[in-house]
């Protein structure tokens, strides 16, 4: 059974997701972190290195990580725009804890710009990570941004970026691209039923109906 480990990384999280002795490291985090991130692969032959998405806070370290641990990076194709500019998508936020967290990341979007690289690998629904070693298939999960995806590992555990938020509260996700496909999104992930939810933004919890 692959096992999960969350890297908190300020209020951002990483996640390693092993076998014992191989895994995947799905987001690298910002900048800051990049020393923790790359001590908590240090005990796996990471294969393969997975964005969510394409914003800073999840793939500043994505072009020294992959380097540091020879693993190529998979994102999806919809997303590599985000890589030169992370303004290259319009966001969007409707309530008042979104607006004030969109106003910090169009602030940031804007002064940090990530060091540039190029997917090794682009990743679609159903892809299978068994190659990589881990028991696991990509979600598209577009909204937050148009290119998002999820893992699901197992059918036990379910990594969905940014595509819902647990930051203040579990919630479909803050901040959107496309407030239509993020809703649909969030319904695809209610209806898988059992899993465990692993955010890019706060604490792991069980699965819901995310969608009134």
């Amino acid at each position: 059974m692959d096992k999960i480990h969350r890297i908190k990384c300020g209020n951002v999280n990483c996640h390693i997701v092993e076998n014992g002795t191989s895994g995947i490291l799905v987001d690298t985090g910002k900048k800051e972190y990049i020393d923790k991130v790359r001590a908590a692969c240090r005990p796996y032959d990471i294969r393969l290195i997975v964005l969510t998405h394409g914003h800073f806070d999840h793939a500043e370290n994505a072009a020294r990580l992959s380097e540091a641990l020879d693993a190529p990076i998979g994102m999806a194709a919809d997303d590599r725009d985000l890589i030169a500019s992370n303004g290259a998508q319009e966001l969007f936020a409707e309530t008042f804890l979104g607006k004030i967290v969109l106003a910090a990341s169009l602030r940031d979007f804007s002064a940090r710009p990530m060091p540039a690289f190029l997917p090794d690998v682009l990743l679609h629904e159903g892809d299978l990570l068994s190659d990589y070693g881990i028991d696991a298939r990509i979600l598209s999960l577009p909204g937050h941004t148009a290119g998002s995806i999820g893992i699901d590992v197992g059918g036990e555990h379910l990594l969905v970026g940014d595509a819902l938020m647990n930051m203040f509260y579990p919630t479909v996700s803050m901040l959107f691209h496309d407030r239509e496909a993020m809703l649909e999104s969030a319904g695809k992930i209610g209806a898988l039923g059992g899993r465990v939810i692993h955010f890019g933004h706060g604490r792991p919890m069980p699965n819901r109906q995310w969608v009134k």
